[in-house]
């Protein structure tokens, strides 16, 4: 099979100076002004791979310092972390947030208060670690979210409601959320939170389709909901996707929780949490994915392994039953982490796709080729292919096609990503 290397012309919409826009952010916000002088600030950061992340956690308490504040750092990501302290303060440290890079304490507590129940009946909890301070301020990418949809998805607001009261949070909010819509829940505790006044306010980060920080945005408590359904109205018109409309195998060479929630983009993939076949309208068409790792900055949790058709037996070795159990039972979604078969060859889970894709001629089965489901600016698509990519003004073709080879061993030969 002849591949062709391709490159989707997104749009870059870098900032020049990450540290400088997120001071100038948080300048402008006066926000500190609303603290008595030395009050203590708790600045909640999450598990998501954000670019930048580490230079911008910096920044934000570098502010607060400037303005005679006392800043720390907890963990509000929810049940991620293996759900333990150590596991959240560990996912922290590789993201380069630590006591030494941030020059303030990196507190990791797994105690939670109760802050009663909203109107929907869900009971909401807040870390004891965020709580210990004067005030609270969250740092989010807000983006779409890969398993539902609406006017607020993922960001600052789904930290407040899942992020913040770490595995209490994430198991109220999720099991409400199979009753109610998950965006109702995520709006409920959210505002229920806010009203109690704990929360000074939360930086927005948006990043563009070549996963550049594009744009910060600090955003007080008061309007936070509404300012933040306007960023995820601009960044949804950011979102990449697969640049044809129809693709037979998918293959991906890693998922995790670094990657996406759900350790690959559901809405890239064109499945959801419950591993249905493309639920998501205007969206390319995949009948079967093939995954071939785990992302090392998932720690184990294979989450999202569910929604591969197959998956090479060098990521089942490295999954960590605990971990995608703590994440599948909080957010009810079993399917999520049921193991497919699995293969210890490339060339072996690559034919048995081919085998079920329903075309009788190997030269009619269309593949694309991708690092991850975050990062689809480079891929490889196969030749029969190039009538759809001619289509697509933003899709350039950047050399000469190439075989898809195995090894003697069986092996994928070719990377895009060496």
């Amino acid at each position: 099979m002849l591949l062709l290397p391709v490159r989707q012309l997104f749009p870059e919409r870098p900032l020049p100076d990450v540290a400088a826009a997120v001071q100038a952010e948080l300048v402008a916000s006066g926000l500190a002004s609303k603290l008595k002088p030395g009050a203590s600030v708790a600045i909640g950061a999450g598990s998501r791979g954000i670019s930048n992340i580490a230079t911008i956690i910096r920044a934000i308490v570098d502010y607060f310092s400037a303005a005679g504040m006392k800043p720390s750092v907890f963990p509000a990501m929810g049940s991620h972390g293996a759900g333990t302290a150590e596991g959240q303060a560990s996912v922290l440290a590789h993201y380069g947030i630590s006591e030494a890079t941030m020059g303030c304490p990196v507190v990791s507590r797994f105690d939670t208060t109760s802050l009663g129940r909203t109107e929907l009946g869900v009971e909401t909890f807040a870390g004891n670690d965020a709580l210990s301070a004067d005030a609270i301020f969250l740092a989010s990418r807000v983006k779409w979210h890969t398993s539902f949809a609406g006017a607020i998805e993922s960001g600052v607001c789904k930290m407040i409601a899942i992020g913040l009261g770490k595995l209490d949070s994430a198991k109220s909010a999720h099991m409400h959320g199979r009753k109610h819509a998950m965006e109702a829940v995520i709006r409920s505790v959210a505002s229920h939170i806010l009203a109690t006044g704990r929360i000074l306010g939360g930086l927005a980060i948006l990043e563009d389709a070549h996963h550049n920080t594009a744009k910060v945005a600090a955003l007080p408590a008061h309007g936070l909901i509404e300012r933040e359904e306007l960023l995820l109205e601009t960044v949804k018109s950011w979102m990449p996707r697969l640049p044809v409309p129809e693709i037979d195998i998918l293959i991906v060479d890693e998922i995790g929780k670094n990657i996406s929630g759900t350790g690959m983009d559901l809405k890239v993939v064109n499945r959801n949490a419950m591993a249905a076949y493309n639920p998501w309208p205007d969206t390319p068409r995949v009948q079967r994915i093939f995954v071939r790792d785990l992302s090392s900055l998932s720690y184990g949790n294979a989450v999202g392994i569910g929604a591969a058709d197959i998956v090479h037996s060098r990521m089942v070795a490295k999954v960590d039953p605990h971990a995608g159990r703590v994440n599948a039972e909080t957010a009810g979604s079993l399917a999520m982490v049921r193991t497919p078969l699995h293969f210890p060859t490339d060339r072996e889970c690559f034919d048995l796709l081919t085998n079920t894709v329903g075309k009788p001629s190997r030269k009619e089965v269309t593949v694309v080729w991708i690092r991850n489901t975050m990062e689809l600016g480079t891929m490889a698509v196969s030749e029969n292919l190039a009538g759809e990519l001619s289509k697509n003004p933003a899709v350039e073709i950047t050399g000469p096609a190439f075989s898809m080879l195995f090894d003697d061993d069986g092996q994928l030969k070719a990377n895009l990503w060496a």
